[in-house]
């Protein structure tokens, strides 16, 4: 696809990166999502590592690995790997011939819950063939200290193209410009004299440690100049500060829209992983939420509360209210990579609402909480101090907090047009969110008139996912039939 992305890649994580990182020594709190492509036929693999191999060469990100800043004064940074591996990270499996749907999202499913290697660059694919009905599959991942869910779709613009004829990129010498890459990195980095390394990393993070915090005094000056000509300058920022502080701390101690609100029966955790798939009408979901007044985005938390409500009542369970979550993106540029998102928490009734009733619940509690949340600094305000806490202590933080929420949702845009994958043509994107300590990962991914909705469910929580998602079916129908009530 023809597009220019802005490429200029940070040293190092950001405090929001570097905690996702941090918390993944927990195999628990993994936060890293996935994706499966599905294809009206496998892809050309020849084509396909060709254009793989050209995105690398213009993401530097893709060939570099991580290396541990000094102790806690720095976060990791980023160099290119000397052993950068392009089949390591591409790779082929084939069904057989016999491969179902199911066999399909169980695959992805298992390659999602292999870590990646933290020694290389921190990305994988896998072109999947053998499928009964002659379709192919495409699974994906990024570490999620390279790309939140907005960037990492559009790197997929890095391999995909607007017809299934398109002109494909033309080969590329990665291996040259790794290694290019690599000579002009200081080297240092790369290995060598272990004390010479040990003493220039001690420099690299002091030296990283003095600029943020000169950063933060500038601005400090420069908001205490501003006072004398605005009197109530002062007296907002203070405000403003004690607010910012009462939300992080909230945020990390798990206090903050706490209740005794939960699911009864989803609240043991394992490290089981089941998927399911969901694809409800673009259009039919925007227009029951347009006429009600709401966005799609309230339509779908409402239709996964209900869902969660008729599960429940199923088996004759009563529920005070689910805690649940939603992501804010806070993205202004124009980046394939980077992190700029908020979780929001939120609480929905657990009773019996309308299709109608639930969407007006969940934009009126959502509308609060956003606005709760904007006003609390951010993920990076959090994560810059818990990064200074032990790593032992945050993540036992983190999964107290996790094993509260009955299920974390994001909802995500993709392309509303037709998508081909050396010489396939995209036929859904089914998104694998991180469950991390929660009972699921609920997300949802617009693409040429529907959304794909991807339920990552902890089999020991939800211990039937398929009558959940049987569940979710029906609630959405629900919802789409109220259009033409309003």
């Amino acid at each position: 696809m023809a597009r220019t992305r802005e490429t200029t890649l940070a040293d190092r994580m950001s405090e929001h990166e570097a905690l996702m990182w941090n918390i993944e020594k927990d195999p628990w709190l993994n936060p890293n999502g996935s994706s499966l492509t599905i294809l009206d036929q496998p892809v050309d693999m020849e084509r396909f590592r060709r254009q793989i191999r050209h995105g690398v060469a213009n993401v530097p990100r893709l060939y570099q690995r991580v290396v541990p800043g000094f102790g806690k004064i720095s976060t990791p940074a980023w160099v290119p790997d000397a052993e950068f591996d392009f089949d390591h990270h591409v790779r082929e499996v084939d069904l057989g011939g016999e491969g179902t749907e199911r066999d399909v999202l169980d695959l992805a499913t298992t390659l999602a819950a292999e870590p990646l290697d933290r020694t290389r660059p921190l990305w994988r694919f896998v072109s999947i063939s053998g499928l009964q009905d002659g379709k192919g599959a495409i699974w994906s991942m990024f570490h999620h200290a390279i790309s939140d869910g907005i960037g990492q779709i559009r790197m997929a613009e890095l391999y995909q193209q607007v017809s299934r004829d398109a002109e494909g990129h033309p080969e590329v010498d990665l291996e040259s410009i790794v290694a290019q890459a690599c000579a002009d990195h200081p080297a240092k980095e790369q290995g060598g004299d272990t004390a010479t390394s040990v003493v220039s990393n001690v420099r690299s993070s002091v030296e990283h440690l003095a600029r943020r915090q000169l950063g933060l005094g500038r601005r400090a000056l420069g908001e205490v100049m501003l006072w004398p000509a605005d009197t109530g300058r002062a007296a907002n920022q203070a405000t403003s500060t004690v607010a910012a502080a009462r939300h992080t701390i909230d945020q990390l101690s798990g206090s903050s829209n706490e209740s005794p609100g939960g699911s009864p029966i989803w609240k043991q955790r394992s490290r089981h992983r089941h998927l399911e798939w969901v694809q409800v009408p673009l259009d039919d979901l925007k227009a029951a939420a347009k006429g009600c007044g709401c966005s799609v985005n309230d339509a779908f938390m409402a239709g996964l509360t209900n869902a969660a409500v008729a599960y429940h009542a199923e088996r004759e369970v009563e529920v005070d209210a689910f805690n649940t979550s939603f992501v804010v993106s806070t993205r202004t540029d124009n980046s394939m990579a980077g992190n700029s998102f908020t979780p929001v928490l939120v609480q929905l009734s657990g009773s019996d609402l309308s299709p109608v009733d639930r969407m007006h619940e969940v934009k009126r509690v959502a509308e609060e909480q956003r606005e709760a949340a904007s006003g609390g600094g951010g993920m990076n305000g959090l994560a810059g101090f818990a990064n200074l806490l032990p790593t032992s202590v945050v993540t036992k933080t983190a999964r107290d907090r996790a094993g509260k929420i009955d299920f974390s949702t994001s909802n995500l845009r993709g392309a509303p047009f037709a998508l081909f994958c050396a010489g396939s043509a995209v036929e859904a994107t089914i998104p694998l969110g991180p469950v991390a300590g929660t009972a699921a990962n609920i997300t949802a991914l617009s693409y040429d008139g529907n959304i794909d909705i991807g339920l990552v469910v902890d089999p020991v929580a939800i211990d039937d996912p398929a009558g959940y998602r049987r569940h979710v079916v029906d609630a959405f129908a629900a919802i789409m039939d109220t259009s033409g009530n309003e």
